[in-house]
C-alpha cells in the first residue's frame, strides 16, 4: 500500500510538487503550519523570453505568528492584472495556451480572501485539466515528523537542494535561446506539452 503524500499549499505549484501528487492516491496538505515568509506557498516560477521570473502573490501582515490558512491575500497593488499579463506574455506562443487559458483567467478576476483556498482551487483545476482525480485531506495537527505519510512540505521551499526528483525534460517556447528551465511552475509544462505533463 502506498503512503499518503504529505505537502504544502503551493502557488501554481512546481513540476516536482504535481509528479508526486500524481503518484499518490491521497494528498494530504498542511493546514496547520505557521507562515513563512519567502517560499512557493504565495510564489512560483515561471518561463520568459529573457529567462525564469518569480510571481509573488502580495499578503496582509496580521501577526507574527499565523497559520497559513489563515493568511490573507492583500490587493493594495493590483497583482491580479500583472501575474496574468507576464502569463500571457510569456505563454501566447505555447501550444497548449490557447487551450487552457479560459481555465485560468477567472483566477486572476476574481478576489479570493485567503491565500489557502485560491492555491487549493488553482491545485484542484489544474487536476481537473489533467483528468486526474486525487483524495484531497487537510492535517489537522501540526507534526514536525509525522508518520504514515511521505513528507514533501519541502517543495514549498525555495532551497530544494536536498530534493531529487526525476523528471524528462519538455519542449519550453524560449529553450534555444535560454536553455531548458528545470522544475518550475507545472503550469509551464501544462502549456507547452499539455496532458503528456503526466508522462514527465
Amino acid at each position: 500500500m502506498q503512503k499518503n503524500i504529505l505537502v504544502s499549499t503551493a502557488y501554481l505549484p512546481s513540476v516536482f510538487y504535481l509528479k508526486q501528487i500524481l503518484l499518490h492516491d491521497t494528498l494530504l496538505i498542511e493546514k496547520q503550519e505557521n507562515y513563512i515568509k519567502q517560499t512557493y506557498r504565495n510564489r512560483c516560477d515561471i518561463v520568459t523570453a529573457i529567462g525564469t521570473m518569480p510571481l509573488s502573490i502580495p499578503l496582509i501582515k496580521q501577526s507574527n505568528k499565523e497559520l497559513i490558512f489563515e493568511k490573507k491575500i492583500s490587493y493594495a497593488e493590483n497583482w491580479q492584472q500583472q501575474h496574468w499579463r507576464t502569463l500571457v506574455s510569456a505563454y501566447k506562443s505555447s501550444p497548449y495556451f490557447e487551450f487552457f487559458e479560459h481555465e485560468f483567467k477567472s483566477f486572476y478576476e476574481t478576489q479570493y480572501e485567503f491565500l489557502f483556498d485560491y492555491n487549493l482551487q488553482l491545485l484542484e483545476t489544474i487536476l481537473k485539466i489533467l483528468r486526474v482525480k486525487k483524495t484531497i485531506q487537510f492535517t489537522e495537527t501540526y507534526e514536525l515528523n509525522p508518520s504514515n505519510v511521505i513528507d514533501y512540505r519541502a517543495l514549498s521551499e525555495l532551497n530544494q537542494a536536498n530534493i531529487k526528483i526525476e523528471t524528462k525534460p519538455y519542449y519550453q517556447v524560449f529553450a534555444d535561446k535560454n536553455g531548458f528551465k528545470e522544475n518550475v511552475s507545472c503550469i509551464d509544462a501544462l502549456f507547452n506539452i499539455g496532458l503528456d505533463i503526466k508522462q514527465l
